[in-house]
């Protein structure tokens, strides 16, 4: 039987509770929920820091994030582990699963959209500045909302998911169409 670490796929019920339980230790330890959007936040505003600090502190979104220029909050911290971890957790799962994929352009976008990089990689870009632009209106991310306020039962939380589910779905749709599936 393979290791459950070399495996390419895992049980979503598996991660499901292994997910939960790391949002349960968020709680009891930390007192916050399980997130990752913010850290962009509180980094690109520490960054601002550097540059034009009285800027930052006037403005009332970063300054939530960094507190004070007497209390300052720390930008290196839990979350920002936490996101910099998944990248390495990625590809350390990558590497020892042996599932290293060097596939720059999908097949069915291939299919749907030619075979241009550039246009692969600006779609990429795009939906990822729009799911952040997304994350940050509603007050959270994907984590921050579909499983830390997912397991409150927060309502705010609940329609955010099953918004995100129907967008994605419709997207989906428009992009490839019933016959997109032929080319998976």
């Amino acid at each position: 039987m393979k290791s459950i670490l070399t495996q390419s796929r895992w049980s979503p019920y598996g991660v499901g509770v292994g997910i939960g339980m790391l949002s349960w230790v968020t709680f009891a330890l930390m007192d916050k929920a399980l997130g990752a959007s913010t850290t962009l936040v509180r980094t690109v505003a520490a960054i601002e820091r550097t540059i034009t600090p009285s800027h930052v502190y006037s403005n009332e979104y970063f300054s939530r994030y960094l507190g004070t220029v007497a209390d300052p909050l720390p930008i290196v911290e839990w979350q920002f582990a936490l996101v910099v971890m998944m990248v390495f957790g990625a590809m350390l799962s990558s590497w020892l699963s042996g599932s290293q994929s060097h596939e720059n352009i999908p097949r069915l976008w291939k299919w749907r959209f030619g075979p241009t990089k550039g246009l692969r990689y600006a779609g990429a870009f795009l939906g990822g500045v729009i799911l952040l632009f997304g994350a940050r209106l509603a007050g959270g991310c994907t984590s921050g909302h579909g499983i830390s306020g997912g397991l409150q039962l927060a309502v705010s939380s609940w329609v955010f998911f099953m918004c995100m589910f129907v967008a994605g779905v419709v997207t989906t749709f428009l992009m490839y169409g019933k016959k997109g599936r032929e080319h998976v």
